[in-house]
């Protein structure tokens, strides 16, 4: 078992699993779920300090991510959804605000959907809910990949939570096999969302900005924001030069203010 890397880890039994999650803050919950490959220090770490200033932050590391190991049941984001919602029943939390980046972002959704009475706002960033959202060749691409096709700052960052190379191998497989099996959420299943939402995207990044729109016009009550940049650029997240990069500080100012008014 890996251990917590700071004294805001937790683990729970969470379906299975003994989920890790941390919390910083005080506020309003909010619920962080880090994209695909990911943890919480290499999707939010730089966001993470800010945003926990005005909430109190849940930030999650869902199965065989980080330092949450994997068990041998299937991995998808319907099942992700039901293990945030399992972990605020055990913190006795009844409603929180959610942000998922990228797979977080389609895990959000999912909670959503699934679980509606738990969301009070929702902000997925980056987030795919359609095959046709993503350059064409891009899900057929999964089936020539390997590990060494990981970013290796996502390596280091898997490894810094959880120093087991058979762990990292095991989560480089279980997203890759999600990502082959990917299935369209129906835009009925996206219509039922009746918390307000801010979708989140970038401008010249893997998640097509038009799907961003679509995603927006289908919702009942949400806005959009296109930011300039790559996957993840507009937060900061670990594989994107941010440095001097004044956007992650505009986007979480955008974020607070829209989950506090």
């Amino acid at each position: 078992m890996s251990t917590p890397n700071s004294s805001n880890g937790h683990y729970a039994p969470i379906n299975g699993l003994q989920l890790y999650y941390e919390l910083h803050g005080n506020g309003r919950p909010l619920v962080l779920l880090h994209g695909g490959g990911s943890t919480i220090e290499s999707t939010f770490g730089r966001i993470l300090p800010v945003l926990a200033r005005t909430h109190r932050v849940i930030a999650v590391e869902l199965q065989a991510h980080g330092h949450t190991l994997d068990i041998d049941r299937p991995l998808s984001f319907e099942q992700d959804a039901d293990d945030v919602a399992a972990l605020l029943d055990h913190l006795q939390i009844g409603q929180a605000d959610i942000m998922g980046f990228s797979n977080g972002g389609t895990t959000c959704l999912q909670i959503a959907i699934r679980h509606p009475q738990l969301v009070h706002k929702l902000v997925p960033a980056s987030a795919t809910f359609r095959r046709d959202g993503m350059p064409p060749g891009f899900f057929e691409g999964f089936s020539h990949v390997s590990l060494d096709d990981m970013p290796p700052l996502l390596k280091e960052a898997y490894l810094k939570a959880n120093p087991d190379p058979k762990g990292l191998q095991r989560m480089f497989d279980r997203d890759v096999a999600r990502m082959k099996a990917f299935k369209d959420i129906g835009d009925a299943a996206i219509k039922t969302i009746q918390a307000p939402v801010l979708v989140l995207n970038g401008d010249a990044e893997v998640v097509l900005a038009e799907h961003a729109l679509a995603l927006s016009r289908t919702l009942p009550h949400a806005r959009l924001a296109i930011l300039p940049g790559g996957h993840g650029d507009y937060i900061g997240e670990i594989c994107t030069p941010y440095e001097n990069n004044p956007t992650p500080s505009l986007v979480t100012a955008m974020i607070d203010s829209f989950l506090n008014t």
